[in-house]
């Protein structure tokens, strides 16, 4: 394995602005830490809202130009960046797990998730279609054609440093429309190196620039401020989305927002219940529970509650906890101080209202931002813990006994992003996937995002979707020309 300190020293710490790294024009830097020791992994260059502006002014000066690439083009750069990410999984891997702290095997998944994502839409670029035909009353013709939304902000978050990326980039670039990503302060290092992939796969410079920054305020709202932007598409919480999406609106800006969840993941008493564990270890403990799509709320059928509690107990128990790139360990630290203490301050709370702490509920002695994986059981149903994003490694279990009550205590939040369904009877999997306020429903397992799948919510938790045929619509409009017959 390459040594951290190497690889890291490789990245590009720059802002990455017509295809290379510069200086800010404040010169300022901001640190960039290793969750699991608590120390410097090394300093970054700190945009601020004049380097904004200027990665913007860049991109509308290449904005024309790349939307009359040919598709095929476009295709092509898109996948040979494909081909370098693939090619480069360990070191980008390690590096994500360097500055974000999760599990190798976990980093390794990303890495193989995110890139699929630029082979999906390098095949998506050329397939963009408009329609001609003539008007009912036959006296023209309507042509109608899709044209690149223009140049986009992309807000990534720290949990998916690659993937969140490329889930927006690639559709971007499919379309034609140039892009500026501010990456998470907290996990900046992985983008930059990403971006140094794509100018080796021949992306033109300005095309694509990264700005990493302490100050996502400055760097956001002088970009939204700007009428030349013509969309942003962000994910993270729905706090901050609500503020973007007023900022957006002043310039009526298109907009993509994958914000908060809080997903219940019901277990029927017909379910089978090895299925339904592995389902679980899944969607709770995937990333360490650090995703929108985590299993936030496990809600069992009282009648096999307790044999579904206790073997998910045994399981979570197993995990080892350490460095992400120790081998064997399953569970990293969390990504900062902050989190963890949100973590810990939910279970602590949940306790003190009444839960059962089956397994874990400690944070863990040392350096680094360690929390055990947790089980608790017997959580009051109107604990803060199934209300709020946990974003860590604790499965709250409640109970229930109807399906009606099921489904009735599922949609009682203000979110809806992703919910899961375990079950062997059909007719209630449709009945019930039917019935939640949902904008992704997974039957029968625990992991539900599918690049050839739209992503997104409903409610608080979004507009619009990532992925699947219906990604690359979000940055594209539609140009209606008429003709005279």
């Amino acid at each position: 394995m390459i040594d951290v300190s190497t690889l890291v020293s490789r990245v590009p710490t720059g802002l990455w602005i017509d295809g290379e790294s510069t200086a800010p024009v404040g010169g300022g830097t901001f640190p960039v830490f290793d969750p699991a020791t608590g120390e410097a992994l090394t300093t970054v260059a700190d945009a601020g809202a004049d380097d904004a502006i200027r990665a913007l002014d860049v991109a509308c000066r290449v904005q024309a130009e790349w939307a009359a690439t040919s598709p095929r083009e476009r295709s092509v750069i898109l996948r040979r960046a494909w081909e370098l990410v693939v090619e480069r999984t360990e070191e980008l891997a390690l590096l994500m797990t360097a500055e974000m702290g999760k599990a190798l095997p976990e980093s390794r998944s990303e890495v193989a998730y995110g890139a699929e994502f630029l082979r999906w839409f390098s095949e998506e670029a050329v397939r963009i279609q408009g329609r001609s035909t003539r008007s009912p009353g036959g006296a023209g013709r309507i042509l109608v054609n899709k044209v690149p939304v223009g140049p986009c902000l992309a807000i990534t978050p720290w949990n998916f440093p690659l993937a969140m990326g490329t889930r927006k980039i690639g559709p971007a670039l499919a379309a034609g429309c140039t892009m500026i990503v501010k990456p998470a302060a907290e996990t900046p290092l992985t983008m930059l190196a990403f971006a140094e992939i794509l100018d080796e796969a021949g992306l033109p410079a300005g095309v694509v620039s990264v700005l990493p920054t302490s100050d996502a305020a400055a760097v956001s709202g002088a970009l939204l401020a700007d009428p030349r932007l013509r969309k942003v598409t962000f994910t993270g919480s729905t706090p901050v989305g609500r503020v973007l999406i007023e900022q957006s609106a002043r310039n009526v800006l298109r907009t993509s927002m994958e914000l908060g969840g809080n997903a219940p993941f019901i277990v029927f008493d017909d379910a089978d219940l090895d299925a339904a564990l592995d389902g679980a270890m899944a969607a709770k403990m995937r990333n360490g529970g650090e995703a929108c799509t985590a299993a936030n709320r496990i809600m069992v059928a009282d009648s096999v509650r307790e044999e579904f509690t206790a073997k998910l107990t045994e399981r979570i128990a197993a995990l080892k906890v350490g460095p992400g790139h120790e081998p064997g360990v399953d569970v990293g630290p969390l990504v900062s101080a902050k989190q963890r203490a949100s973590v810990a301050a939910l279970v602590d709370e949940a306790v003190a209202a009444g839960a059962r702490v089956r397994t874990g509920g400690r944070t863990v002695d040392g350096p680094g931002f360690f929390f055990e994986p947790t089980v608790l059981d017997q959580v009051p149903t109107d604990s803060r813990i199934v209300r709020d994003e946990i974003f860590g490694p604790v499965a709250a279990i409640t109970g229930f006994d109807t399906e009606e009550e099921a489904i009735a205590a599922a949609n009682d939040t203000e979110y809806g992003l992703a919910a899961y369904i375990f079950t062997q009877n059909l007719d209630r999997a449709l009945r019930v996937a039917d019935a939640l306020e949902s904008g992704m429903v997974g039957v029968n397992r625990g992991v539900v995002s599918d690049v050839a799948a739209p992503f997104g919510g409903v409610k608080q938790s979004g507009l619009g979707s990532e992925g699947g045929v219906e990604g690359i619509d979000e940055y594209l409009d539609t140009k209606y020309i008429g003709f005279t017959a």
